[in-house]
């Protein structure tokens, strides 16, 4: 008897997913519960679970299909699959058992001993592109994503460790042609989210007034009180004490000032928030994501670092919830971690600001008439002219910059 597995309630507004990959292939063991394909939505992968134990039967649908909430997409077969960690019978291994198609991805790890995990079929499309690229065999590769998979991250952390190869012997005539014409291509489909991700900021760029004001911060004093008490914040709090903490309670408090820069524009009214739900632009596999921090404004700063590290490590997982995603009256990005000197973000609908941050870089500036080195970072407020003016835009700015450079601002408010 067989058992259908069906794309699940997806959240408030989403009637429909992709493919992005399937977790088990046909004759896996399965465990009740256990994830069996993977879900790419507007916002976040979502893990489809196994409703009875057994043995997977036949895919329904493609990698790359799109599906409506409701359909099937697999059918789980009678028998025993209470020992989904063992080993599958030496049937499975059989050419009938093997992935029907490349785009067909386990994750590394979930089945020890089931013979497809050293498969290159056993890679999500983003992990295999990022293999070939780097020449990196993904037997040798310790996963660190759910269950053991391997992610991107894991796969490029193994190719900047790998030792230079040997010089290679010269190289025989017949395959000078091959190196002569090596001009490959291809050709990927966008995943839901990178869809989702255009489609907004393009909507952004179409809808609002956008323009964006600079300025630039002396990050002297929160270098120093960083490095004068990380350890023991730390040790304390048990998270790292970073720069993002500071900024959070900073822009909270200037947001305060400016509730123009935390309002929004719904049709003819303007919706003024007595709340600072900050989001953050954080790194996933499949592109950029911004989870809310609600009722950041309420926060201590090692509550906020806390909860942007839990973010940050839930992202690369693929593990974010749907509920983390929605909402947000303002957004914080950093693009200095990735080492971008000045930028001009684009907003997140239906907000009217972002707050760019950038690398931190010693440069020459002048204090009390002297010339002098300091670490220096840029700062970008891009926002929606039709609601916040140039004013209220450059005020914001200025007393961010003044909490950030004086933190005594921030312990005691003002």
């Amino acid at each position: 008897m067989a058992t259908e597995v069906t794309v699940p309630v997806l959240g408030e507004s989403i009637t429909e997913a992709t493919l992005g990959e399937w977790l088990k292939q046909p004759g896996d063991p399965v465990a009740v519960d256990e994830p069996i394909a993977s879900l790419e939505t507007d916002k976040v992968s979502v893990e489809v679970p196994s409703p009875v134990a057994g043995v997977m039967g036949q895919h329904a649908v493609a990698v790359g299909d799109t599906v409506q909430v409701g359909a099937m997409l697999a059918t789980i077969d009678s028998g025993d699959g209470a020992a989904a960690s063992a080993p599958a019978p030496a049937a499975t291994a059989t050419p009938a058992a093997a992935p029907a198609k490349d785009e067909s991805g386990a994750g590394y790890g979930d089945q020890p001993g089931a013979g497809t995990s050293d498969s290159p079929a056993a890679l999500s499309p983003s992990v295999r592109r990022a293999v070939l690229e780097h020449g990196v065999d993904p037997g040798t590769v310790k996963g660190t994503g759910r269950d053991g998979r391997i992610t991107k991250e894991d796969v490029t952390a193994a190719a900047s460790s790998k030792p230079a190869p040997a010089p290679a012997a010269a190289p025989a005539p017949a395959a000078a042609p091959a190196a002569a014409s090596g001009r490959g291509e291809e050709r990927v489909r966008m995943t839901r989210l990178r869809q989702t991700i255009a489609k907004r900021l393009k909507e952004a760029q179409n809808t609002a007034a956008m323009l964006t004001t600079f300025n630039d911060v002396d990050m002297t004093a929160v270098i120093e009180a960083r490095a004068k008490y990380k350890d023991l914040f730390e040790k304390k709090h048990g998270v790292r004490l970073g720069f993002m903490g500071f900024f959070v309670k900073a822009a909270t408090m200037a947001l305060r000032d400016i509730p123009s820069v935390n309002a929004s524009i719904d049709g003819d009214d303007i919706v003024y928030h007595d709340y600072a739900d900050i989001s953050v632009a954080v790194s996933s596999p499949g592109g950029l994501v911004v989870p809310v921090i609600r009722d950041a404004d309420q926060m201590s700063v090692a509550t906020i670092e806390k909860t942007i590290g839990d973010f940050g490590k839930r992202a690369k997982e693929g593990a974010l919830k749907m509920d983390e995603m929605k909402g947000g009256t303002f957004t914080i990005s950093n693009g200095g971690v990735f080492g971008s000197l000045m930028s001009t973000p684009i907003i997140n609908p239906p907000q009217s600001a972002v707050l760019g941050l950038h690398r931190i870089e010693e440069r020459p500036v002048v204090v009390d008439g002297q010339i002098v080195i300091r670490p220096m970072m840029y700062l970008a407020l891009s926002y929606d002219h039709r609601l916040i003016d140039g004013r209220e835009a450059v005020t914001f700015l200025v007393a961010l910059k003044n909490a950030i450079e004086d933190p005594t601002r921030i312990l005691i408010d003002l």
